[in-house]
């Protein structure tokens, strides 16, 4: 069991990175930052763009450490910037690749499968800042599958590995 932070929580009805970086992102809510989100097993986070999505079931639910952020480039970087849903202080969450983690920062644990990287993509460089794909190469965050149901709030967590990445020889 670690002790972590979740440092913020990002729920957005809409997908705001879509065509050419070039040509910015789209207007989003000025409420994509939230205190608490519901966690479905199985769909992701309700209200957010992912929610229930086929093809985003293995990456519904995006964690990042808030370690890795590219603060150097941008000193307000932050989960709006990233697209991640869910920023923790403590952990370094690129490593759990392939875990089963639970998540509890007060209403009871949430399970996650932590399926694969969340790679950086050209958008960073625009919305965080010129170079910011670069650096958060391997530190972008995980791309989750929610295994129960459950809530997540800002503040102190716990964070548990319940079942390690498999070591193959």
């Amino acid at each position: 069991m670690t002790e972590v932070e979740v440092v913020q929580l990002l729920v957005s009805p809409s997908h705001r990175l879509a065509g050419r970086p070039s040509d910015g992102p789209a207007p989003g809510p000025d409420d994509e930052l939230v205190p608490e989100v519901r966690v479905r097993a199985g769909l992701g986070l309700v209200g957010d763009r992912y929610f229930g999505r086929a093809a985003h079931r293995d990456a519904a639910v995006t964690l990042m450490s808030e370690e890795n952020l590219p603060r150097d480039i941008d000193p307000s970087a932050g989960l709006p910037q990233t697209r991640r849903n869910v920023l923790l202080r403590g952990v370094d969450v690129d490593a759990l690749v392939g875990s089963t983690i639970t998540l509890d920062s007060g209403p009871g644990p949430v399970t996650f499968a932590v399926n694969r990287p969340a790679r950086p993509c050209a958008w960073m460089d625009v919305t965080v800042g010129p170079g910011a794909q670069r650096a958060l190469r391997g530190k972008g965050g995980v791309r989750c599958t929610p295994l129960s149901d459950g809530v997540l709030t800002l503040g102190p967590a716990t964070l548990t590995v319940v079942r390690a990445p498999s070591v193959t020889a």
